[in-house]
């Protein structure tokens, strides 16, 4: 099983070289196989947006390696580290940040035109994805004309919309209620299987963390 991440010695802080530095991450390795879903449970403040901002190449370590598929991203250009976070990586927040504007479907249709697909099939996509999560009755409806979790689950799909190997997720059931919350974390679960991409999910919900393959805890700068 190969690794769609692997993160090797990252350090990162802030205010390097002044008396108050504040040393984030300290010596993080970590490797996310295909295929395999890994809980990130950390406490508030602890680093694991950092870590997973770094992760996701939104963010540069101070040192250390950030691999993916055995590609050394970590000195790349601007350009290729956009290219490669567009094509390889999907994002989920805890709030679902899409556009208001536009409507279900063309939420998840907006970035596959980005990456250079036909609109008819950036279209067909989108169907299919909603479709996989309960949502084919909301195509055509905007993020304000539907529920919490139905907005959360399209931004599941709009996060798959361009067939990513890696899916990196920040507390994405936090604003939901229980019911709800496990209704949307099924619904991530399904398409993750489905397409055989690699998930790193960071959640205080210790429930949820077990229903995935690992899990692992950032403690003081580093995974224990």
């Amino acid at each position: 099983m190969s690794d769609a991440l692997r993160l090797s010695g990252i350090e990162k802080g802030y205010n390097l070289g002044q008396p108050n530095e504040i040393r984030v991450l300290n010596g993080v390795d970590l490797a996310v196989p295909a295929g395999q879903v890994t809980a990130l449970v950390a406490p508030s403040g602890a680093g694991k947006s950092t870590l997973l901002h770094i992760a996701g190449l939104l963010d540069t370590p101070d040192a250390g390696r950030v691999t993916m598929a055995g590609d050394d991203l970590t000195g790349q250009s601007d350009r290729a580290r956009t290219r490669a976070r567009r094509e390889r990586v999907g994002f989920v927040y805890q709030f679902h940040h899409l556009l208001p504007e536009f409507t279900a479907a063309e939420n998840i249709v907006l970035p596959q035109l980005a990456n250079g697909v036909a609109p008819a099939a950036a279209r067909a996509r989108a169907e299919d994805l909603l479709g996989r999560v309960g949502l084919d009755h909301r195509l055509d409806h905007r993020p304000a004309e539907m529920s919490g979790g139905e907005q959360q689950r399209t931004a599941f799909c709009r996060a798959l919309a361009n067939g990513p190997s890696l899916l990196l997720a920040d507390e994405p059931t936090g604003n939901l209620d229980p019911g709800t919350s496990d209704t949307v974390f099924d619904a991530l679960m399904a398409l993750v299987r489905e397409t055989g991409m690699a998930a790193l999910i960071a959640t205080h919900n210790l429930d949820l963390a077990a229903r995935m393959d690992r899990t692992v805890r950032l403690e003081q700068g580093k995974l224990v």
